[in-house]
């Protein structure tokens, strides 16, 4: 990958690219800043560690004499400075690889000690040009691309004009998708969503790769549209200021930071009913199959098929039994599982199908409590919506995955969406508690091997805390009689 070429008009300019650099960098990287003194190293740096911190008015003293000022920040941040190293053998007295363990280092005069930084680094070089500097960015290529993209969106910024925005990380999820708050004085904080497009992953069946089978959203344009409908339909979705479909940048309206959870990280019974109550009225409306957003571009709303069920009940299969057992399903296993899910799953030919959020749980629910009706729920992070069995989204938020809910709080919940969906007009009630056990049940199996793909593949084993509670609601959905011959699997499996 070639090298980055900026010219900064002036030290706005390069505190805004140290700004920048902050939503590139991740633990494991190493900047190398070199340029002749007065060329804007120290400037970059000391930009760098108060966005990272959040704090226009954090000391950041020069390591001249001290080689390395430690900050334990969201990501820590070492700020080396070699002028005065007299040995390459003290960056190993000084901690550099520790420091890249688990954190970011910042390294001016980088030229004193090359032999003992990471090969992988990035170098930024300074050099002056007329009233303001060249900063020329090389080095490891997968980290070169992060700060492009970081670059992309200011890019996206300058051209909507936002260009003196102040850019801020706010979260990223289990997903490749990571949110920023974008500052604008005198304007209330908007959000920006960087959700670049999907990379296709192994061919799994039928020519297609898994979200493509499981129709995840690959760009930002189900996210648009999803979000259109929901508030055309008089619901609380956030609204879309700006958007760069090709690229997956999106800048969107702030619902606000207050979920519905107590600041112990239990359930509000009040939040949650309310957001059943919503979730009703949300499924009596009629579904809209084809949103348009332009004259070129149409979203069509996918439906929870059987394809997209049996590829997620075999995230199971496929990760949390190997990881379980230590060995993998037999081919008759295999056979026997999804011919279970075959049976179940022609039980739904009938069910009530309606829009499905997909992810409607805690997460993914903001609190307004200022706010009246339907507009206290504000909905997020439903680009991977279908149309599939109401059921579906009821089972997710009785059953959050995130936080335990009470087999009483569960039952009362359950009985306000009937309650609801009886006034609103017909409804099987029946047939609906019936498909709540189905759908608890394949969430949950798709739960539990998503749980240990995020630990052994990507790294991210924290998830795993969640798993008892998982099968704790897998449990309960396997009481049902239709759910009969799944549980009898899970037990001759050893997975109950």
């Amino acid at each position: 990958m070639q090298a980055i070429e900026l010219l900064l008009k002036d030290e706005t300019a390069t505190i805004q690219l140290g700004e920048d650099l902050v939503l590139a960098l991740k633990p494991g990287d190493c900047l190398a800043l070199s340029g002749d003194l007065g060329a804007g190293k120290s400037t970059l740096a000391r930009a760098f560690l108060r966005a990272m911190a959040d704090d226009e008015t954090l000391e950041v003293p020069s390591p001249t004499f001290t080689l390395v000022q430690s900050y334990d920040l969201r990501i820590p941040v070492s700020h080396f400075d070699l002028y005065r190293l007299a040995d390459v053998s003290e960056l190993d007295e000084l901690g550099l690889d520790e420091a890249l363990s688990d954190g970011i280092c910042l390294v001016e005069w980088p030229e004193n000690a090359l032999s003992a930084l990471p090969k992988t680094r990035l170098t930024a070089t300074f050099s002056h040009l007329d009233d303001g500097r060249r900063v020329t960015i090389s080095g490891d290529p997968m980290a070169l691309s992060r700060v492009m993209r970081s670059l992309a969106i200011r890019s996206f910024l300058d051209d909507r004009g936002y260009g003196n925005a102040r850019r801020r990380h706010l979260s990223g999820d289990a997903s490749a998708r990571a949110y920023e708050r974008i500052l604008i004085e005198g304007q209330p904080v908007r959000l920006l969503m960087d959700s670049a497009r999907h990379k296709p992953g192994p061919i799994l069946q039928d020519g297609k790769y898994y979200q493509q089978l499981a129709h995840l959203a690959e760009n930002v344009v189900p996210f648009v549209a999803i979000a259109r409908d929901i508030r055309n339909k008089g619901f609380c979705a956030p609204n879309v200021y700006e958007a760069d479909l090709d690229a997956g940048i999106l800048l969107i309206e702030n619902l606000g930071s207050e979920g519905i959870l107590d600041a112990d990280g239990q359930p509000v019974a009040e939040r949650y009913l309310e957001s059943v109550r919503m979730l009703a009225h949300l499924h009596a409306q009629p579904v809209t199959r084809d949103i348009p957003l332009s004259e070129t571009i149409t979203h069509h709303i996918p439906d929870f098929d059987r394809t997209a069920m049996k590829i997620e009940t075999s995230l199971l299969i496929d990760w949390y039994l190997p990881w379980k057992r230590g060995e993998k399903a037999s081919d008759a296993e295999r056979d026997t599982y999804f011919l279970v899910w075959d049976s179940l799953i022609d039980l739904l030919g009938a069910s009530e199908k309606k829009l499905l959020l997909r992810d409607f749980h805690s997460p993914n629910i903001i609190w307004r409590d200022k706010r009246s009706g339907f507009d206290r729920v504000g909905i997020i992070d439903f680009q991977d919506a279908m149309i599939g069995p109401t059921a579906y989204d009821v089972a997710s938020i009785t059953q959050d995955a995130r936080v335990t809910i009470e087999p009483d709080l569960c039952g009362e919940m359950l009985s306000l969406y009937c309650s609801q969906r009886h006034a609103l007009g017909d409804f099987d009630e029946v047939t609906f508690r019936r498909d709540w056990h189905l759908m608890s049940a394949q969430r949950n199996c798709k739960l539990a091997g998503i749980w240990v793909r995020l630990m052994r593949r990507d790294g991210k084993p924290f998830y795993m805390k969640h798993m008892p509670r998982t099968f704790s609601y897998l449990q309960v959905a396997l009481e049902h009689e239709a759910l009969a011959p799944l549980r009898e699997w899970c037990i001759k499996a050893g997975i109950l």
